[in-house]
């Protein structure tokens, strides 16, 4: 597959709170086929610690 399913984009930011929710989310997007770009963003709100973890579809070019 040349492109991401469903219209998604080749780049995306998921971002959330550091729960099981967020990993499904990143887990979800690595069996759909994208792959980690770079490790995780991890800040902490005043309640709760927000990660962002970039994803990027594969294209075979590399940067």
């Amino acid at each position: 597959m040349s492109t991401p399913p469903d219209g998604l984009p080749v780049y995306r930011v998921l971002t959330g709170p550091d729960d099981a929710s967020f990993c499904r989310r990143v887990s979800e997007a690595l069996s759909l086929g994208y792959t980690l770009h770079e490790g995780p963003a991890v800040t902490f709100d005043g309640e709760n610690v927000i990660v962002a973890q970039a994803v990027v579809w594969p294209t075979g070019e590399r940067p």
